[in-house]
């Protein structure tokens, strides 16, 4: 069956963060005076007409949570319990004046009866590879149902009871939060079709980027290897990723595509310098990997990983520990981290480094105050991992009950097969044609993309994806904290060694050394922000266990789940507060 593979704009919907919901209205003369009681109750009945006419902007944007001093008294307990009642009620009103969003799919599930373009790792599989039909089916019963007793029916591959894995956390993707939009009403596009030019070009970008793992980041400008990944990107008219003057350049190879992911050191400076943890202090080397040991290059092995079963190698370290240089080492850092980890290292960073807080702060230009517990420290080191278990639920929905997307190790096993002649698929010529395709196989015998862990990727789909999404949550929620023009002092890079295109050793990545080279007198908290969203996001595709467009999409989901809950805690504050003002991922500005 062809498809029409007519490049498309992706359209991303999120609850709070669609269009012209951007701005939140500074509070008038007349809605600074209301009683707090009185506001509450009038909000739920103007909601629906407000929204109805067109005035999306968040109505509970438009209060703070003063109470007048007459009504505090002997009944003060009763007044407060009903106020914290009413916003609560009113929240919830306002959530569900948003529309449900479609949330529409690629139709690989639909046009492919064996499944070959969707996630199947963990249940049983044929020898090419392919889901056995009954065991996807009960997959997907599961899902239609909710039931929890169905997903203990679905069956799982691995021959050896002792050494399968499990199914990572679909029910999740059913849970409900008390703050914030519902999960559900979240939607991102379709992901590239399994036989798309889109998704070809995703595929011949991770091949490359394993082919690259072990090339330290200073040394892209003078590899032949990402010399050559440049120029085969260039020209493919279908890959998305960042170009300058129309052409993918060694600067903008792997990066991100949001303000300031191609300025500067390709590593942002919240992954370099030192951490001030209370009275702690933590340098940011990190234990890596030895250079040149990949995982799933034989189809044996592949199948056994893709029926669930634990992997028979462990990963090398390598016995120093050493500062991120390289793609190998992202890798490592994503495999064990904790998922706010880079982000709450980051806010200590902004801290430490004293940082201005955003002008919207209503303690930014106080003579008598300072924000603790509210606008303080306090305040943003613990929303920036509160938000995260909001993005992986919102995520989790995505990958469990709509897209189901396969991981790109899944489609590296139908290039193989195709490639070896065992099987014939409609993949698309730009992936079988290509050179980073021909020269893995000459470096490992195989068409299998090269996994930088053991077990390749965690037994849950792949679009859209968790690191990407909570990256995009907790970035949202440090620009809404900090001043993002203020520039970072004193950037540094880790020290490199004499060129070795393609081995990282010696004293690479131990020291931190200053960096002088481009874009080191315009590096700015948001661009580095920014950057750190995509370093993170972008290490799982390093590792061989996620697609471009996973970043590129989970990024503005968890965003748009910040924004969320930002504004619903915007009426819970008593200060005098207009709003936090902030540059979004695609370069617009927004208040909340």
């Amino acid at each position: 069956m062809m498809r029409d593979h007519t490049p498309k704009k992706r359209v991303h919907q999120g609850g709070n963060a669609s269009p012209g919901q951007g701005k939140g209205r500074p509070l008038s003369a007349s809605s600074r005076s209301l009683t707090r009681r009185g506001f509450l109750g009038s909000v739920g009945r103007g909601a629906a007409g407000a929204i109805a006419a067109g005035v999306v902007g968040p109505l509970l944007e438009r209060t703070s949570a003063r109470v007048e001093a007459a009504e505090i008294g002997p009944v003060s307990g009763v007044v407060r319990r009903d106020q914290a009642f009413q916003l609560r009620q009113d929240a919830a009103v306002f959530q569900r004046q948003f529309p449900i969003p479609d949330h529409p799919t690629n139709a690989d599930e639909v046009l492919f009866p064996t499944k070959i373009g969707n996630y199947s790792k963990g249940l049983p599989h044929n020898d090419l590879g392919e889901v056995l039909p009954t065991a996807y089916d009960a997959l997907v019963h599961a899902l239609s149902s909710g039931q929890p007793d169905d997903f203990e029916g679905i069956p799982l591959g691995c021959p050896d009871p002792e050494r399968q894995r499990k199914l990572v956390d679909p029910q999740a993707g059913l849970a409900f939060d008390l703050q914030g939009t519902d999960s559900h009403q979240f939607a991102i596009p379709p992901a590239p079709a399994f036989d798309s030019p889109e998704e070809a070009a995703e595929m011949i970008e991770l091949y490359w980027m394993a082919l690259a793992r072990d090339i330290a980041f200073t040394e892209y400008d003078t590899s032949p290897t990402t010399q050559s990944a440049a120029a085969e990107l260039s020209r493919l008219s279908d890959f998305l990723g960042p170009r300058t003057g129309g052409q993918v350049t060694t600067g903008t190879l792997f990066r991100g595509f949001t303000p300031g992911d191609v300025e500067g050191p390709y590593i942002s400076q919240f992954l370099l310098k030192t951490v001030t943890f209370g009275a702690e202090e933590i340098t940011q080397q990190i234990r890596t990997a030895l250079p040149g040991i990949d995982y799933m290059t034989e189809y044996a092995d592949w199948l056994d990983v893709q029926n669930g079963c634990t992997p028979q190698p462990s990963v090398q370290f390598d016995p120093r520990r050493r500062y991120t240089r390289n793609g190998r080492d992202i890798a490592a850092y994503v495999q064990v981290d904790v998922l706010f980890q880079a982000y709450f290292n980051a806010c200590l960073i902004l801290l430490e480094m004293g940082v201005p807080l955003n002008p919207g702060n209503p303690y930014h230009d106080s003579e008598t105050q300072v924000g603790f517990g509210t606008f303080g420290a306090p305040h943003v080191t613990a929303l920036v991992a509160e938000v995260a278990t909001r993005a992986l639920k919102a995520i989790w929905y995505e990958k469990w009950f709509v897209h189901r997307r396969l991981r790109p190790e899944e489609f590296g096993g139908r290039v193989h097969n195709h490639l070896s002649g065992t099987a014939s698929y409609p993949i698309h010529p730009d992936v079988l044609n290509s050179q980073a395709v021909q020269a893995v196989f000459r470096r490992i015998g195989s068409y299998l993309l090269p996994q930088a862990y053991p077990g390749g990727s965690p037994l849950h789909p792949s679009y859209g994806a968790g690191h990407a999404t909570v990256a995009g949550a907790c970035v949202t929620i440090l620009k809404a904290f900090f001043d993002g023009s203020f520039l970072i002092p004193n950037p540094v890079v880790p020290s490199p060694d004499p060129p070795t295109h393609g081995r990282a050793a010696g004293a690479h990545g131990l020291p931190l050394v200053p960096y002088t080279g481009p874009g080191a007198d315009n590096l700015t908290v948001g661009g580095e922000l920014n950057k750190l969203a995509a370093n993170i996001a972008t290490a799982r595709n390093f590792a061989g266990i996620h697609w471009r467009s996973d970043y590129t999409e989970s990024l503005k989901l968890g965003e748009a789940v910040a924004i969320g809950i930002l504004r619903d805690q915007r009426a819970t504050y008593n200060e005098d507060f207009d709003g936090f003002t902030f540059t979004k991922f695609d370069g617009t500005t927004i208040t909340v």
